[in-house]
């Protein structure tokens, strides 16, 4: 019920155009203003919520900002050491078969220290989903450059920008897993525009979907912006990210099973 100038005024169902969804636990986000976390939370409970599969989901967040995952989503969480969800998601989806698995990890944490657990779990073609939200950066820890960090790109460890010859090229993530036989659906996209946000979320059901079936590891980048960590407004750190992150970290699908 909505209260207008005292008069009470009862919204029917069919001109409800949202509401949220009660896997999203009240509490007040912590992240930076404008930054991408806050929506792929939403839509991930969401979809876990629209799937009914709040009671069979079974989630795994390490360190930096993922590990805030807890406070917003209600499901089961386990966290895991820097860098070793995919190891911990692997152990939980093979003894509970039945369940849900996904994890949420950063660039820091999914491209450098746990790259081995990555690409090994993505080889062995595990039936997980992978959420893998890439800023570019080291968001929690204090602005450090990432595997992620484009060339020339200014971080605290790289105050005059990334220079490639001697800190290396950029690791493109996706990519590389999209080329390993064990998954089976890699997407690139990302939650800044409406119209992104809902490319996303049907992204996440397909990886709902694709895990039903037992297609094998399932794995969605999201490119997102960090307004602190590149030191920049909300408004300017999404248009930053459109004309330097895309063309590097181009959205859209990279593998879809066959039919």
């Amino acid at each position: 019920m909505l209260e207008v100038t005292g008069i009470k005024e009862i919204i029917k169902p069919e001109n409800l155009a949202y509401s949220r969804t009660e896997v999203l636990i009240d509490n007040t986000l912590s992240y930076c203003p404008g930054c991408g976390h806050g929506t792929a939370h939403r839509i991930l409970a969401e979809v876990i919520d629209e799937e009914g599969l709040q009671s069979q989901t079974i989630g795994v967040s390490p360190v930096g900002c993922s590990v805030l995952l807890y406070n917003y989503i209600d499901v089961d969480i386990q966290q895991a050491a820097h860098g070793r969800a995919p190891a911990v998601a692997t152990a939980i989806k093979r003894l509970l078969p039945d369940k849900f698995v996904f994890t949420y990890q950063g660039d820091g944490d999914l491209a450098a220290i746990g790259t081995a657990e990555t690409i090994h779990a993505c080889n062995r073609g595990e039936n997980i989903l992978i959420i893998f939200v890439n800023n570019g950066i080291y968001g929690m820890t204090g602005g450090q450059m990432a595997p992620t960090t484009l060339p020339g790109m200014k971080s605290t460890t790289s105050p005059l920008g990334r220079d490639v010859k001697t800190m290396g090229n950029p690791l493109k993530m996706t990519d590389i897993v999209a080329t390993l036989p064990g998954t089976c659906y890699v997407t690139r996209q990302s939650v800044h525009t409406p119209a992104n946000v809902r490319k996303t979320k049907k992204a996440i059901r397909k990886a709902v979907q694709y895990q039903k079936l037992d297609k094998g590891t399932c794995f969605i980048e999201i490119v997102s912006n960090c307004p602190s960590g590149w030191r920049m407004t909300p408004t300017q750190s999404n248009k930053w990210m459109e004309e330097n992150m895309f063309p590097y970290y181009p959205l859209g699908d990279m593998k879809v099973p066959e039919e």
